[in-house]
């Protein structure tokens, strides 16, 4: 049976080489999610890909089914190459960090429109020098949202009391947010309710926005700390572009 080729707008997760002047590359799609691709002499077609395959390039892909799990890329139109990211070594290591992060998280061939335009809109930002810690905040928050681990906020998540003032006791392994009398003094960190009021008012906006944003610097500091404790229940290992966060751009974890 002829394999009829398709065309994708696609994101570039990552790419590894793969024998001489082959590449096997991962992509990020609105209506199949995770693709894998095997694109033949690709380290060598200037005329096919070009520098399409490039990590975190926004591109167009023309691709046919293949024989086994992997695609076979036939060639590829370059949308934006986002060369900005190449301008700070810090956006740099946070775009390598979501693509990673997505690439754990998520199931090949499942449709993801709404990451995709998460992703989309992260890197666009990024490429154009947005505030890197705003921008990785956002990104995690969202992602968690969109994948049903996002713990409560505004209210107790055991006996569900909203909160008026203060501090507020937060355990992402006891649902959240938690009221003087359930936390007993027991949960790992203690959060400003104006940081909790900030980050559920960001859920209410398009996923992919992220110009126009601001959060003052406590709610940054403790909403990276909230998101890694999330994040480190919910990814089944440490991503590897932590490290590269941390040792070569300096940006440490919480």
């Amino acid at each position: 049976m002829r394999r009829e080729p398709r065309n994708s707008p696609a994101i570039v997760l990552r790419q590894i080489d793969y024998g001489e002047s082959d590449l096997i590359v991962s992509l990020l799609t609105s209506e199949l999610g995770v693709l894998r691709g095997y694109a033949r002499g690709a380290r060598k077609s200037i005329k096919r890909f070009g520098p399409a395959l490039e990590p975190f390039s926004q591109i167009e892909i023309r691709w046919q089914p293949g024989r086994g799990e992997l695609l076979t890329l036939l060639d590829a139109d370059i949308v934006s190459t986002r060369q900005g990211l190449r301008l700070s070594l810090t956006n740099l290591a946070l775009a390598a960090y979501a693509v990673e992060v997505l690439e754990m998280l998520l199931q090949a061939g499942e449709e993801q429109s709404e990451l995709y335009s998460l992703l989309q809109g992260y890197l666009d930002y990024l490429s154009v020098q947005g505030d890197p810690a705003l921008a990785r905040l956002l990104f995690e928050l969202r992602l968690v949202q969109h994948l049903g681990y996002i713990p409560h906020l505004l209210h107790c998540s055991e006996c569900f009391t909203l909160f008026g003032e203060g501090n507020i006791a937060f355990d992402p392994a006891r649902g959240g947010s938690l009221c003087d009398t359930c936390s007993d003094g027991k949960s790992p960190l203690s959060v400003g309710l104006g940081t909790l009021g900030s980050l559920s008012r960001s859920l209410q906006t398009p996923i992919g926005l992220f110009d126009g944003f601001r959060f003052g610097s406590r709610t940054l500091k403790e909403g990276a700390i909230m998101m890694a404790l999330i994040l480190e229940s919910v990814l089944p290992k440490i991503p590897k572009s932590l490290r590269f966060l941390q040792q070569t751009t300096g940006f440490n974890e919480p």
